[in-house]
Formats: C-alpha cells, structure tokens, sequence
C-alpha cells in the first residue's frame, strides 16, 4: 500500500513535470519560474547558514557566494534556453539530472546494502551506482533519439553529470545536517523546499556543460 508520503511526492512531481514542459515552451514562464525558484531558494539557503554560521563576517561571505552562484545558474538556464541547439542539450542534461535523482532513490529503495556516507545516512552505495547508471541509459536514448548513434562521449559525460550531481546532493545534505534540519523547506509536498529538488541540478548541470566544452575545445 502506498504511503500518504509516497502519494504526495508522486502528485508534486507529476505538477512539477507539467511545470517543466511549460516552462522549456514558453519564455515568458520560464523568467517568472527562474525569478521564483532563484528568490526561493535564496531565502531557503539564508535560513540554512543563519542556522550553521553565528559569526556574521562568515554567514554574509557564505550568502554572497551562493547569491553570485545562482545569479550566475538562472542567467545561465535562460541564456541556454534561449538558443535551440544549446536548449536541448541544456534539456537532456536537466533531463539526466533528474534520472540521476530518480535512480538514487529507486535502487536505494530497492537494493539497500551499505552506506554510502556519514554525512546522509538515506544514501546507499547501491543508490549512487543506480544514479549513474539510470543517467546513462537515459543519456543515451537522448543522443540516438537525436543522432542514431551511440558514443563513448555521451557515458562520460553522463557519469560525470550524475557523480556532480550526488556530490551537489551530499554538500546540501551536509548543511542540513550541520543547521540540524529534514528538509530545507515545506513548499513542495512529499519533496521538502525548492533546493531539496534543485540541489544535485545546480552542480549537475553547469558541470555538464563544462564536460561538453572541454570536449568541443
């Protein structure tokens, strides 16, 4: 049987797979979406270090850092986004990022086994590789759904996105952990906050970009 838990993050993430088809459609949502997620998950990371840093000169450094951050991550998205052949390698990353996400909790759930750090006691050695591996496999029937080829390239840059994506995971969950908090937020039912869901994208998916520049260089 279904938990109520289960239910509610199934129903979030349904709306929130409507919202992102919207979103990649339309410019005029996707500035609004970019100004709300980016004002939201400022608030919800300025309630995060106000709980870890009691030193001032250290918590406003610390926000300055994460403001520069996603300043930089929105105008990047947007920019991307605004240019067909690099919006759809900016959505077949996103769409990565999300399998990485998908395949951590599903083989986790499945396979348990050992942990795979201190720092978030959920994560499993088994969830890690199952990110990577769902990562790829969705990666790959991206890049033959576009070129109907299969490449070396694409499982290296898919490993690459997927590993940046738990270690964005891991630095968040290490901060919740240091400001003694679940979730860093209650706006998404059965999720947590906005950077519960954007914490292994917003490393995963500039990292992605990199891997593809340094080959294309």
């Amino acid at each position: 049987m279904i938990s109520e838990g289960l239910k509610k993050r199934i129903v979030t993430s349904v709306v929130l797979l409507a919202l992102f088809f919207l979103v990649i459609n339309f410019n005029f949502l996707l500035i609004y979406t970019l100004i709300i997620v980016g004002v939201l998950s400022l608030l919800e990371f300025f309630n995060i270090a106000k709980k870890i840093f009691k030193n001032k000169f250290f918590l406003i450094i610390f926000n300055f850092f994460f403001i520069i951050y996603i300043f930089s991550f929105c105008l990047m998205f947007f920019f991307f986004a605004s240019l067909l052949h690099l919006k759809i390698i900016l959505i077949s990353l996103l769409i990565g990022c999300i399998a990485s996400d998908i395949g951590g909790y599903v083989f986790g759930k499945l396979f348990k086994g050992p942990k795979l750090t201190k720092i978030s006691p959920g994560k499993t050695v088994a969830g890690s590789l199952g990110s990577i591996i769902l990562t790829c496999l969705t990666l790959l029937i991206i890049v033959f759904y576009f070129t109907n080829n299969f490449s070396l390239l694409t499982i290296f840059i898919a490993v690459g996105t997927s590993i940046a994506c738990q270690v964005g995971d891991l630095f968040f969950s290490y901060l919740k952990r240091k400001a003694k908090i679940k979730d860093t937020g209650n706006i998404l039912p059965g999720h947590g906050g906005i950077l519960d869901r954007l914490d292994g994208i917003l490393l995963g998916l500039p990292f992605g970009f990199i891997l593809i520049a340094f080959y294309l260089s």
